[in-house]
């Protein structure tokens, strides 16, 4: 009997469980280690920085769950990974032993890269966490009591640029709607290097689309954008042209700030030797296989791909739902394959598919491949995808719970989208 030990339960790490249970039976010991007691499914926390959701509707308990599929949880936080050893060495001085890790533990916030920002400090707000959108929330309210301006986007080296734009029209919606926004100017400040770049080159035409909703929004922009210093209600830019040079210096004054941080890998994955690139993200074959420590498996916002193109300001590529989902199966099926002797055969699809709400409509895009020139770049916008968005947030937390293991993106979003599986 194989012991197969999944670090990190989010939105690849249960899923990941779940159809390694399906898949290998109850033959071999699965457990999930999250140093949480409870899921959150982060692709709604703009909802709750505006009052739209509460942490009751976007969490739940994750325990229960797993136990009634046989799974192991173990909630603790992890110290230390010994490749060598095949062990987790956990805060509590606790060790726990692995035939095969699943690394799944999305990103480490990087907010220590700007002197001043992050939740932490208190300077800016995040929506990367449940915790963080929480207290958004409560500097949300206290904006509706003292209207000012607000600066929401992403700072350099970030790489999901998604909730950043959500999170801007989600705000102008809640603003117009309680006819405030008349009295809450907004700038994005973002890294790259146009609007609508999202990581990715830019999908279709991404950069008209946003920039002209932008425009009917009246959010003003800075784009090639490094932010350097945020003191309270003031944010220190340098904007750059798309050849590197600095072209000005920005202070902006707000009453709100959200910005999106650098990401890098949590800790105890970023210091095992020959696991990671440089930010701590872990290296993986075309199999989601560390070439160094080949009973190591990666998938999600942890595993290290490079960025789409050289930036004026560093940016990061994306790793969104549909290609975590394929390097979730990826991982499953070739563990399977090892445990029976072969050698691992599935490659995971590494293709962008986004659901963006914008608050009463919405955007989605598909680039296929990632990296241009692509097969495929569809761009559309509509009322549809606000209300799909709603749909994917309350379906993949019932599937969390229920603890199926149906790939949502292949079963569902792609035929919504009138798009074959993609290869």
């Amino acid at each position: 009997m194989a012991h197969i030990v999944i670090l990190g339960a989010g939105t690849g790490g249960m899923p990941a469980a779940y159809e390694l249970r399906d898949e290998l039976g109850s033959e071999h010991e699965i457990t999930v280690v999250n140093e949480r007691e409870y899921f959150q499914f982060v692709p709604s926390n703009p909802w709750v920085a505006v009052g739209w959701r509460d942490r009751s509707s976007i969490t739940f308990d994750i325990g229960p769950h797993l136990e009634r599929r046989g799974i192991n949880f173990v909630a603790k936080h992890c110290d230390k990974i010994d490749a060598d050893g095949n062990t987790l060495v956990f805060s509590d001085g606790e060790t726990l032993s692995y035939d095969y890790l699943v690394i799944a533990t999305g990103p480490r916030l990087a907010f220590d890269e700007v002197e001043g920002a992050g939740p932490e400090v208190g300077n800016t707000t995040s929506v990367c966490t449940v915790d963080h959108a929480e207290d958004a929330y409560e500097k949300y309210k206290a904006l509706l009591d003292d209207p000012g301006h607000v600066v929401i986007g992403a700072m350099p080296f970030a790489s999901c640029f998604g909730p950043a734009y959500e999170f801007a029209f989600i705000m102008d919606t809640d603003m117009r709607k309680r006819k405030m926004r008349d009295r809450v100017p907004m700038t994005f400040i973002t890294s790259e290097p146009y609007i609508g770049h999202l990581g990715l080159g830019g999908v279709g035409d991404s950069q008209g689309m946003l920039e002209s909703e932008m425009r009917n929004h009246h959010i003003k922009w800075i784009t090639n954008a490094k932010v350097t210093k945020v003191e309270p209600g003031k944010m220190y830019v340098e904007e750059f042209d798309n050849a590197g040079h600095k072209v000005k210096d920005h202070e902006v004054e707000f009453k709100f700030s959200m910005m999106l941080p650098a990401f890098k890998g949590v800790d105890a994955v970023a210091n095992v030797d020959g696991l990671c690139n440089p930010r701590g993200f872990v290296f993986v074959d075309e199999y989601q296989r560390n070439p160094s420590h080949p009973n190591i498996y990666s998938a999600g916002v942890c595993i290290a791909i490079p960025p789409v193109e050289a930036t004026a300001v560093p940016t990061g590529a994306p790793k969104t739902g549909y290609m975590i989902e394929s390097m979730v199966t990826a991982i499953v099926h070739n563990i399977h394959n090892e445990l029976d002797g072969k050698e691992p055969d599935q490659k995971g699809t590494w293709n962008a598919i986004c659901l963006a709400d914008m608050g009463d409509t919405g955007a989605a895009f598909v680039a296929l491949p990632q990296i241009p020139p692509r097969n495929v770049a569809w761009f559309k916008k509509g009322k549809w995808v606000h209300m799909a968005k709603i749909a994917f947030e309350k379906y993949f937390i019932r599937k969390m719970k229920k603890g199926t293991s149906e790939p949502i993106y292949e079963k569902y979003i792609l035929k919504m989208l009138g798009i074959n599986r993609l290869k």
